[in-house]
């Protein structure tokens, strides 16, 4: 009979198939607990205060489906204020389903929650991300009263690629070509902006000392590459008019350079645009300590109430 050799032992050539396979079914099985763990971390901790509606089908493009879920309290008011979240990555990795801390104090205070995943660069290039983000704030729309949500009080919020589309899907006018594939007929408009870190100039990031590979990725050497990330550089976007927005960042970020928020709260200010800038002294790219955290969301919900009328502690 053949034989397989491990160290120095030896096992039937069939009975190594069978330890193999029990390795694999293992392993498998590991996996898929992880998985079922991501997706059940929130319902678990929030099983008696919210209804969770997961992997609802926002979009197709060919053979790629854009999914969100929605945490709903259970015993929701006719209306309420909604978080849209996009998470980070660069656009080139991440996932809806590692979910984020930055969620918690939404959910602590009864809001819904719509988590929204989007095209990575494995499916599509930009502008594809910023295509399916301002499609979920149409679904949003369009779903409002189905999930008890009031339309007045819609906050946006990411974390760095995250936080980038939380800006551009709040501060881009209707009727761009980024709306084409979107539910139309809707306003569009949001109560405020939350951004974490998120990237301000696409362009800045191409090129020269601020050079950054994830943002090459994403613009996947395409021809027109300078112009597609002019058209999704929030910086561009800027005009009186814009919801409030509150930014948030560490002054030795290595990831999205800082100037990028100083950048922004210049041309805010100039533009007339409510705004806030929390900075946190020697920050690098997010993973702020806990006191850091209950400030900066202390700061949050005293800028929402003051600029969007959203009197809520957002605590952790």
């Amino acid at each position: 009979m053949s034989l397989i050799k491990f160290k120095k032992q030896t096992i039937p050539l069939k009975g190594a198939y069978l330890l193999l396979l029990i390795v694999f079914a293992f392993a498998m099985s590991l996996n898929v607990n992880a998985q079922l763990y991501k997706k059940s971390f929130w319902p678990k901790r929030y099983a008696d205060k919210y209804e969770v509606y997961p992997d609802i089908i926002y979009k197709t493009v060919d053979t790629t489906t854009c999914k969100l879920d929605v945490y709903m309290p259970k015993n929701a008011k006719a209306v309420n204020p909604v978080l849209i979240f996009t998470h980070g990555g660069g656009w080139v990795k991440g996932s809806k389903d590692s979910i984020s801390i930055q969620l918690t104090p939404y959910l602590n205070a009864g809001w819904v929650v719509v988590n929204v995943g989007y095209r990575l660069i494995d499916r599509a290039p930009a502008p594809a991300a910023v295509e399916d983000t301002r499609c979920a704030l149409a679904w949003v729309y369009e779903n409002a009263a189905k999930f008890k949500i009031d339309t007045n009080k819609i906050v946006l919020t990411g974390g760095s690629a995250g936080g980038h589309l939380a800006l551009i899907t709040g501060m881009i006018p209707l009727g761009t070509s980024l709306d084409k594939s979107c539910i139309q007929g809707h306003s569009m408009k949001v109560a405020a902006i939350v951004d974490f870190y998120g990237i301000v100039d696409v362009n800045d990031l191409l090129a020269g000392e601020n050079k950054k590979g994830y943002a090459v990725r994403w613009l996947a050497s395409q021809k027109d590459s300078v112009k597609i990330a002019a058209l999704v550089s929030p910086i561009n976007y800027v005009r009186k008019g814009l919801p409030p927005i509150i930014r948030i960042q560490g002054d030795e970020d290595p990831t999205v350079p800082y100037s990028h928020s100083l950048r922004l709260k210049s041309a805010l200010d100039a533009a007339g645009v409510p705004n806030s800038l929390y900075t946190v002294s020697k920050g690098l790219h997010g993973k702020f300590t806990k006191e850091e955290m209950a400030d900066i969301y202390k700061k949050v919900s005293e800028f929402l109430k003051l600029n969007a009328g959203l009197d809520y502690d957002l605590a952790e």
